[in-house]
């Protein structure tokens, strides 16, 4: 290299020289004029392109060499790392700008921040770590180094916050939300995060897991004990969510499941693992099971007891059961009623079951199908021009009226 370098040193030294030798001779008695501005800038602008230039090849030439290390084991230099740092703040402040939160109190709703935490043992943990615990080893080594959100979180504001969840980072391992759709989730993220420095690792574990039990991965000789009645995806990952009881943790934050439909849930389940249905929490989950396992979750919440209803305003209830059972001509909007219950017709076993779910997954969902943002089974673009032709206040109506009503009969569940 330092050869190298005395040999381009040279080169532009013996350049100099011949342009000295060719610059014509003046006399004393007719001195030659300066050449004019214009002349002069173009020197100078050679001049710096030619020492750019010359950069721009002694960097290919060291890249080019492989003298670069790229090993984790060394980490950065401390003045790389302060420029990494200071450029990532800067660009996370400017590109986040435009982005305007929900209110402090909205964001830290209890079933916000419920949502939240059930992703954050799934995908964030194994980087980032928990309270009151050491983050993992394996994270440490990294480089760039994934921070402990418990101490650092409070050094962001709420859209810078949703801007790194919603986008990454670059060159750090820190992975896009899988589903850009999906504001609502990643607020819910950013709500969790809010609350995650309050949290001690008996607060952490209720919020992620609620009555859900440990892994079942940890048991030993788990292969030895034979068949088993409940699928392991459930204790592993579904059960943090959902319950055991398939109620949904009581919140609103997730669906009830317990007696749905199987035919709807093996194909939601299956719009998930395929990334026709939105969600960046469901989407890895559900793509990380076999198909044997999809159905085998959805034989297990079909076959539990459908779970009570949710009281609601009455005058709500009504104005829901009309719209439910007449629609709204005039809006494009159909009887609910036609494909979801309540009736002694035949329904396609495609399309869930409605009563006594939760009235706020119920608008959540009506939303996400108004503005496209949903997705799901083929079946999933009926809802559009319904759910569009509903106000808002409509949809919480008519979700009311459903999460009121009482399970109906089950369907025959393979």
């Amino acid at each position: 290299m330092m050869r190298l370098l005395r040999s381009l040193a040279l080169l532009a030294a013996g350049l100099a020289a011949g342009r000295r030798l060719r610059r014509p001779t003046t006399t004393p008695a007719s001195p030659v004029a300066p050449p004019p501005a214009p002349t002069r800038w173009r020197d100078r602008l050679r001049i710096i392109g030619a020492f750019v230039g010359m950069l721009v090849l002694l960097g290919l030439l060291v890249a080019a060499t492989g003298l670069i290390p790229v090993k984790a084991s060394t980490g950065h230099f401390a003045v790389t790392r302060w420029f990494l740092d200071w450029s990532k703040a800067r660009s996370v402040s400017t590109h986040s700008a435009g982005i305007h939160p929900p209110p402090r109190d909205s964001l830290l709703h209890p079933s916000l921040v419920l949502r939240g935490a059930g992703h954050y043992e799934t995908g964030c943990r194994p980087c980032h770590g928990i309270p009151t615990m050491p983050r993992p080893r394996i994270a440490r080594e990294m480089t760039a180094e994934p921070p402990s959100l418990s101490t650092q979180i409070e050094a962001f504001e709420d859209e810078e916050l949703f801007y790194i969840v919603m986008h990454g980072i670059k060159f750090t391992g820190m992975p896009a939300w899988p589903a850009r759709e999906r504001d609502d989730e990643v607020w819910a993220m950013v709500g969790f995060l809010r609350t995650l420095p309050t949290l001690d690792a008996a607060d952490y574990r209720r919020l992620v897991r609620g009555d859900a039990p440990a892994s079942l991965d940890a048991e030993p000789l788990a292969d030895l004990l034979g068949p088993q009645g409940t699928p392991r995806a459930l204790t592993t990952s579904c059960a943090r969510c959902h319950g055991l009881d398939g109620a949904g943790r009581g919140a609103g934050a997730f669906p009830k499941l317990a007696g749905q439909r199987y035919e709807y849930l093996y194909a939601a389940l299956r719009a998930y693992a395929v990334g026709s249905r939105n969600s960046g929490i469901m989407e890895p989950i559900a793509g990380g099971l076999t198909d044997d396992e999809l159905r085998a979750l959805a034989r297990h919440y079909a076959a539990l007891p459908p779970p009570a209803p949710e009281a609601a305003p009455a005058d709500a209830i009504e104005r829901g059961r009309t719209l439910a059972e007449n629609g709204l001509p005039a809006q494009g909007v159909p009887p609910c009623a036609a494909c979801h219950g309540p009736g002694a017709g035949p329904r396609n076993p495609h399309f869930p079951d409605l009563a006594g779910q939760y009235a706020d997954y119920l608008v959540l969902q009506l939303t996400l199908f108004a503005e496209e943002r949903r997705g799901g089974s083929p079946y999933a673009p009926l809802m559009h021009p319904a759910a569009t032709g509903l106000t808002a206040e409509q949809r919480r109506d008519v979700a009311a009226f459903y999460a009121a009503l009482p399970p109906m009969a089950k369907s025959q569940n393979p």
